[in-house]
């Protein structure tokens, strides 16, 4: 069931995420252009930022999702998204550089043609204890998101495990994005969704219209992969991708991101989830038009 809260028309929504125009027009007979890209965290072990474009270009994924800056002035991360010819569709900003240093993250997302900034995580010290606190940080959150909307840019909120802590029988996720108004939008990681012991198809049909992006990560089966911190490559873990894609893209997702915390290799999650993604999700595309 919709929480009414959350709930927001189809129009308001693409409004409020028209600034994404890097979201590609599907060619759907082609398998061309879909919504794929991978958050750069997976990569950040492969070598310099030059080496692990290098990998995408040979994985034959074209869209990301930077770690802040990737270490990088704007104009350095500019040229090298040139030469490999990847697009920034989203951008992982930790908090405290959006209570600090909200302007200038403004700047460099701009110059580097990014127009989604996403808090990515809550160290344990910055994590709410009870409903007030997550109402509080969801209305700061909110008051970002209204500044970044007046820039011509959205933000989105990513999850982990521990935003699924239930007051009064909301999610700590569910209280953030009702406190911080229409302008917070979720990326919702479906590996940490069915961590937190929910079923991660039903939950995304609660985002309906309030989801920018899905984190397309397996979870490994229980007590196995303990060198990847139990996640698996996309469609080799035991999460049922044939609701959950569905479920995302009746939701009205805009990205299928791959990720994977701690991958054997980093080249094989790119290849290997991208030819999963893109085997299953023309269909989808079709059907939703």
């Amino acid at each position: 069931m919709k929480f009414s809260t959350l709930k927001l028309t189809k129009m308001a929504f693409i409004a409020g995420l028209a600034v994404a125009s890097a979201i590609p027009a599907f060619a759907q007979d082609k398998n061309e252009a879909l919504p794929i890209g991978i958050q750069m965290y997976t990569l950040r072990d492969s070598g310099a930022v030059d080496e692990q474009f290098s990998i995408l270009n040979r994985a034959g994924v074209s869209n990301i999702e930077t770690v802040d800056m990737q270490k990088l002035a704007a104009d350095e991360l500019k040229a090298l998204l040139e030469k490999h010819k990847l697009t920034v569709v989203g951008s992982h900003v930790p908090l405290p550089r959006l209570r600090d240093e909200l302007d200038k993250v403004i700047t460099e997302q701009k110059a580097v043609g990014n127009t989604v900034v996403i808090m990515p995580y809550l160290t344990p010290e910055q994590r709410p204890t009870d409903a007030k606190g997550w109402e509080t940080l969801g209305k700061e959150l909110g008051g970002y998101a209204d500044k970044l909307a007046e820039q011509g840019m959205s933000m989105a909120y990513h999850n982990h495990d521990f935003e699924f802590a239930e007051f009064d029988g909301k999610t700590a996720l569910e209280i953030i994005l009702s406190s911080a108004g229409p302008k917070l939008v979720s990326e919702l990681d479906v590996a940490w969704v069915a961590r937190a012991g929910l079923d991660p198809a039903e939950y995304i049909a609660k985002l309906d219209g309030r989801l920018f992006a899905i984190h397309a990560k397996d979870n490994a089966p229980k007590d196995s992969a303990p060198k990847e911190k139990g996640f698996a490559i996309l469609g080799t873990g035991v999460l049922d991708w044939s609701t959950i894609l569905p479920a995302a893209q009746k939701a009205g997702v805009k990205w299928y991101i791959l990720e994977h915390d701690m991958p054997l290799s980093a080249e094989d999650v790119a290849k290997k989830g991208n030819a999963y993604l893109k085997e299953r999700l023309p269909a989808l595309l079709k059907a939703a038009n």
